[in-house]
């Protein structure tokens, strides 16, 4: 299934589960500016159920000079603040925390595309073959009062020496498609991994202690989802 077809079974599940959620105590409402599986997988394991999912379009383009660590923070406020804006026309945006992420693969100061192309992932499957490289998740939130803090998450992640058999069999999977340096690590890629410094989450998509710790600074209840009511 395709990341798009899977967003909207997402928000179609996501609404099903508000509505059954009417009744109970009634806790701020958190969207998340992104249709990513990933990202709204990565929220539920720490007990975060986004309320509603506002991906913003933009152009991911990077700027002329602009390093890897920046175009990770810019791209996560401009999603946020896209969102926010968004938001302030729909009844369940009001009052609501807004959070948006994204994702940048370098190797040095060369950023590494979100691949749609065969031929992009291979490029980039050969230049980080047997190498290390960094990935950087810029992470924005919109508190409901409109502020505004941000969080950059950087982890360095070394590849095996891939051979061609692996680098073939691997486009042949499709999983680099649309995935930031042509690989997805909580995938088939995850067996390319021989050392990974700092965050495996931030790797798929969202650090999660930051995540928590930036939402609990701003006074969402982040443990809420954790009870289970067998206490």
């Amino acid at each position: 299934m395709s990341d798009k077809n899977e967003s909207v079974c997402l928000v179609s599940e996501l609404a099903s589960e508000n509505e059954s959620k009417a009744g109970q105590h009634a806790r701020p409402k958190l969207i998340l500016a992104s249709a990513s599986p990933r990202r709204v997988a990565l929220l539920q394991q720490i007990g975060l159920e986004p309320d509603a999912l506002l991906p913003a379009d933009l152009d991911e383009t990077p700027e002329k000079g602009e390093l890897p660590r920046k175009l990770a923070s810019r791209l996560a406020e401009e999603k946020a603040v896209a969102a926010a804006a968004i938001a302030k026309t729909r009844a369940d945006g009001v009052g609501a925390y807004l959070l948006a992420a994204d994702t940048v693969v370098s190797v040095g100061r060369r950023i590494l595309p979100k691949c749609e192309l065969v031929e992009e992932a291979e490029t980039c499957l050969e230049l980080l073959s047997g190498r290390a490289h960094r990935v950087h998740t810029g992470v924005t939130l919109i508190t409901p009062h409109g502020g505004a803090r941000h969080r950059l998450v950087e982890t360095r992640v070394r590849f095996k020496r891939l051979s061609r058999r692996e680098i073939e069999a691997y486009l042949e999977s499709g999983e680099w498609r649309g995935k930031a340096g042509g690989y997805a690590i909580q995938g088939l890629a995850g067996a390319f991994v021989l050392k990974l410094s700092g965050s495996y989450p931030s790797v798929v998509g969202l650090p999660l202690y930051e995540t928590m710790a930036l939402l609990a600074g701003e006074g969402f209840p982040v443990h809420a989802g954790w009870k289970t009511g067998l206490a």
